[in-house]
């Protein structure tokens, strides 16, 4: 399966979007899409070798949209807003003149000395202008309608065409007069007022996307590159992996890679919401768009493009604004047929007004105003825009929120199921205590070291670490195996026995008796929360090694913080029962499921989602992969530039546990905008259509004017992002 992310353009409101979802849908080749009105992208699974990324944007192109591959780069993200000022400015311009003309008799104002018919003349003169400037309004709307797939465009054309078509048909087959009825002014105004609302509307999306904007322009456009012994600044789209670059103090850090000169601190904030600067040295990586503080730093090139954390997290963010709960999918459902019953409607309205007899003005205005109200703007925007500041949000913090489902399910949570190792710990643990039985420490330590420096697990990095420290020669190592959750097994020649490192359970699968007064000295170290690690050669237990993983600062309060809000806490760990409860006891945790190899955490899981719970895994997002993917929220902690993307629905950048709780309160608060949005879009076409339509024209006589059922439908969309903007000032 092959992912690939699309620009689209040509997409006026909700029924677009939803219609290009449903067009990418009827193609089996394709997987699955989500389509976003607010960022105008498409987001798309598809079978590489059944259909192609070219096939797919033409399939789009015929659909009668525009789509191309994505670019990072803001130097074009400002041209939509001026186009659409441009086309207000302009229309406006015009469209003084044509209210003076129309109007400027209703407030007794000086009139130029000229017939009625020339009046109109001008007016006609004036709002084809109008028109002739909007005229992709037109082209979209009657494109899509004899397509028999009408948007937003297809009801304002249909409206603004018979109000001045009829206006031209009165001026031709009428005698002209004061009192004749001609609409030029509602057609050039409808449009004015569509077209202030399209700008408002780009603006204000503009603004709730300000944090992926942020992140896209930390990326600085050159590089300094190191190449045949000097300097040279080069275009950043030239830099290849492998490439050395340098970066000096103050200066932004251009790619990933890792540091092969110099030492400095680094201000990582903009991508972790750490405001405290890291300190990095040789060996060490780093990541592009962070900005490195003190010293020169040489580094070699790891990623490029999208490979990069910086474009991942931008990717990251784009899909959880385009993503689909059930609420938004049922949404996109109603406008997809939205369109087509409204003109329905309008129809109707017209022909019930003339069969009661009404003249044709009046029954006009009615259709015209119905078409004009009933847009479904503020629906296609209520959802994506209230994301789009959620994630904003959240990403200030350090948090990468992946879907919108995901937001769901935050405040839905029961329990949340923390791993121990790296996650309530900090993942570096240390020798702290040798225990021998008759061998040297030396030996003892010279054994654990030759086998713990063939495994990435971090007891056995801390093993070998210490052995390197001490200079100990290390022994050649034979038939080595890893034994999953129990350590490591290995032939010495040098001894000629085999050596073992690793729990209980290990030594006994491999036929080692563990003498009571071993036990014993076990259970004491695993008491006082130190994770000890037997060392035997051949039958006999050699020794014990304990280290500790310190409990990070972040913990209690992040386990107190969700206590206090009712939910339920468990560890998960593959150390024995003792060290877990230990650790456990120290965090105020009263739920423990120790003895957990990897492959059986996603198993527990699942045991307590049986039981009814709703289930949030917390993990570093590597080993715990399948326990993520199993719970109903996998929250994972990012992992220097290795973010685990796959394994969580959120991602903690800073790996602080306290952003658990912010990810919570940011969701709920988010979720509760969406709803106040939706609610007041439906509320909105919901009084609005019968109000257009003349409902209360036989009670007080009042007939809502197309004009301002443009200028109403143009603000709706606007107040619907007002309120999602508002979420800016928004304090945990």
């Amino acid at each position: 399966m092959t992912k690939i992310s699309l620009d689209i353009s040509g997409m006026t409101c909700a029924s677009c979007s939803a219609y290009i979802q449903k067009t990418l849908a009827k193609d089996p080749r394709i997987l699955e899409s989500q389509v976003s009105l607010a960022t105008n992208k498409a987001f798309i699974s598809f079978v590489e070798d059944k259909i192609s990324t070219a096939e797919i944007i033409n399939l789009i192109k015929k659909s009668g949209y525009g789509a191309s591959l994505p670019k990072l780069s803001i130097e074009n993200k400002n041209d939509p807003v001026k186009k659409r000022l441009k086309i207000f400015s302009i229309s406006l311009f015009f469209g003084l003149p044509l209210f003076y003309l129309s109007m400027g008799g209703m407030f007794s104002w000086p009139l130029p000395n000229i017939t009625t018919l020339e009046n109109y003349l001008w007016q006609l003169a004036f709002s084809l202008v109008i028109i002739i400037i909007n005229w992709r309004i037109y082209r979209s709307g009657f494109s899509k309608l004899f397509k028999f797939k009408p948007n937003m465009d297809s009801l304002i054309a249909i409206g603004t065409a018979a109000a001045f078509l009829y206006s031209v048909g009165v001026l031709l087959t009428t005698e002209v007069a004061a009192n004749s009825h001609v609409y030029f002014e509602s057609a050039g105004f409808i449009l004015i007022f569509i077209s202030l609302g399209k700008y408002l509307e780009e603006k204000t999306t503009g603004r709730a996307g300000e944090a992926i904007k942020k992140l896209i322009g930390l990326q600085p456009s050159t590089a300094i590159i190191w190449r045949n012994n000097q300097e040279e600044v080069v275009e950043i789209a030239t830099v290849t992996p492998g490439d050395i670059l340098i970066v000096k103090p103050g200066d932004k850090i251009p790619l990933d890679g890792e540091i092969i000169f110099g030492q400095s601190t680094i201000d990582e904030s903009a991508i972790t919401g750490e405001s405290i600067p890291t300190f990095k040295q040789v060996g060490d990586l780093v990541i592009g768009g962070t900005i490195n503080k003190t010293s020169v730093l040489r580094f070699k090139v790891s990623g490029v493009g999208e490979e990069t954390m910086l474009a991942q997290i931008i990717k990251v963010m784009e899909k959880a604004i385009a993503s689909k709960s059930s609420i938004q999918l049922l949404v996109d459902k109603v406008s997809y047929y939205f369109v087509p019953i409204v003109i329905a409607l309008a129809l109707l309205t017209l022909i019930i007004w003339l069969l009661l007899g009404f003249d044709f003005s009046l029954a006009l205005t009615a259709f015209v105003s119905v078409l004009i109200i009933a847009c479904p703007c503020s629906l296609g925007l209520a959802t994506p825009t209230a994301v789009m500041m959620g994630a904003g949000l959240a990403a200030k913090k350090g948090i990468l929120i992946k879907s919108l489902a995901a937001l769901e399910t935050a405040n839905k949570v029961d329990a949340f199921v923390f791993d121990k190792t790296g996650t309530l710990t900090k993942g570096a643990p240390e020798i702290v205590e040798i225990l021998t039985f008759n061998f040297p420490e030396e030996k003892v330590l010279k054994m654990a070291g030759s086998l713990a420096r063939h495994s990435k697990h971090p007891l056995s990095e801390a093993v070998a670490a210490e052995a390197l420290e001490r200079d100990i020669l290390i022994m050649e190592i034979s038939d080595l195996e890893e034994k999953e959750g129990r350590g490591m097994k290995g032939f010495c020649s040098e001894h000629k026995t085999k050596l073992l490192l690793g729990n209980k359970k290990l030594l006994l699968e491999e036929g080692v008796s563990i003498p009571l007064e071993v036990e014993e000295k076990f259970n004491s170290l695993a008491e006082t929360g130190k994770t000890p690690l037997y060392v035997a050669h051949g039958s006999q237990v050699a020794g014990l090694i304990a280290l500790i993983d310190d409990i990070k600062d972040s913990s209690l309060e992040a386990i107190s913080d969700l206590k206090k809000q009712g939910r339920k806490i468990y560890l998960i760990s593959g150390d024995n029962e003792r060290v877990a409860e230990a650790i456990a006891d120290k965090l105020g945790i009263d739920n423990v499921l120790a003895n957990v190899y990897p492959a059986d955490k996603a198993k527990k899981i699942k045991e307590l989602q049986d039981s009814g719970l709703v289930v949030a895994m917390v993990g570093d997002g590597i080993n715990d992969a399948p326990a993520l993917a199993q719970a109903d929220l996998g929250i994972a902690m990012a992992s220097g530039t290795d973010i685990a993307i796959e394994a969580g629905e959120i991602i903690l950048m800073n790996n602080d546990l306290r952003s658990v709780n912010s990810a919570i309160k940011i969701s709920k608060f988010t979720l509760k905008k969406i709803k106040q949005n939706l609610f007041w879009a439906f509320v909105y076409n919901s009084l609005g259509i019968p109000v257009a339509a003349g409902l209360l024209y036989p009670i007080w006589g009042v007939m809502l004017s197309p004009t301002i059922a443009a200028l109403a439908m143009s603000l709706s969309s606007v107040s619907v992002v007002a309120n999602s903007l508002a979420m800016k000032f928004y304090r945990d």
